[in-house]
């Protein structure tokens, strides 16, 4: 059984080592550019930690492994492009290092790349692999599309915004978890079991993520805090505030959320103030344990010892940045 900090090693070595040696160069060092920035590379990790549940090589999945990885990073290089975003991890982005085609182009490159490293995978599993991150790639293409719809509607309920959130997010933890167990020859059962474990653990991922932007400390969390107020984005804390709040405190979200000028500093106080006042902290802390355990139970069910169950479950929970 390998630990995740062996995992991530190997996982790490093998991206520094993807040659990208066609031509144009141009093309390709971007791509090596966006790899090379790092990232916690969770969607590899989570498929050798379910592959290891059920055999000993994990090793031996590493190229579709990091298929997932490298197809990711496409969703981030255009996700930051279509959110003009200057900065990934700490580094320019694509599109402000070299331009907005490069990033297009680089990006539809790397999409294809990852359908490559996914199909050196075991022939005879070759089938239900690409299937699944068939669907997968298509059902996070539509919760992207669903979050830049949300941009333009104030009565998005929160059970549309889970959907969203489990589009856009939770289904590819939850292809990284079936895509492993199936490379181990896992009974269908369990397989099924761990797409779902990836779901839930992927949605308390996510809204622990909506958390951390209001009230994390920003040393910790690599972000400044309170990004998502500033730019009115639709997270679980804006969207239950409004369905929440009383008229007064309706007000002055609408107040808030419709100025076009303002101080941020005095717009994340005001906010974080009426989230305080309507409990809506609590909301999210209830709402991220409720996944995280409903995630944990479906691990549970998963047919293998609960000794080789440790390292995966110890995974989840440095995700989540818990403690036992």
């Amino acid at each position: 059984m390998l630990t995740d900090d062996i995992i991530l090693n190997k996982i790490n070595q093998y991206v520094d080592a993807l040659p990208f040696d066609r031509k144009p160069n141009s093309l390709y060092e971007p791509i090596r550019y966006v790899l090379s920035i790092g990232g916690k590379r969770i969607r590899p990790t989570l498929a050798l930690l379910a592959y290891n549940l059920f055999k000993d090589n994990p090793e031996s999945i590493l190229a579709p492994a990091c298929g997932l990885e490298t197809y990711h990073n496409y969703t981030l290089l255009h996700d930051d492009l279509m959110d003009n975003a200057e900065l990934r991890r700490g580094k320019p982005t694509v599109h402000k290092r070299w331009d907005a085609n490069t990033a297009i182009l680089s990006g539809d490159s790397m999409l294809v790349l990852a359908y490559q490293q996914m199909a050196q995978c075991d022939e005879t599993k070759l089938k239900p692999v690409m299937e699944l991150f068939t669907e997968t790639a298509l059902e996070i293409g539509e919760g992207q599309q669903y979050d830049m719809d949300f941009e333009h509607r104030n009565d998005v309920t929160e059970a549309e915004y889970i959907e969203m959130i489990r589009l856009k997010t939770s289904v590819l933890l939850a292809c990284a978890m079936k895509m492993g167990a199936i490379l181990a020859n896992a009974p269908q059962e369990d397989a099924d079991l761990l797409y779902k474990f990836g779901e839930q653990i992927g949605l308390a991922f996510q809204l622990q993520d909506d958390f951390l932007d209001v009230y994390g400390d920003s040393k910790v969390f690599g972000k400044a805090i309170g990004g998502d107020i500033v730019c009115n984005k639709k997270t679980y804390m804006l969207i239950n505030a409004f369905n929440k709040a009383n008229d007064k405190q309706r007000a002055e979200l609408k107040h808030w959320v419709e100025q076009e000028q303002c101080n941020p500093q005095e717009k994340i106080a005001a906010i974080t103030q009426l989230y305080n006042d309507m409990g809506i902290d609590k909301m999210a802390e209830q709402k991220i344990e409720h996944y995280f355990d409903c995630g944990k139970q479906l691990l549970d069910k998963v047919n293998v010892p609960a000794e080789r169950k440790a390292n995966l479950i110890n995974y989840a929970l440095k995700m989540m940045n818990r403690k036992y």
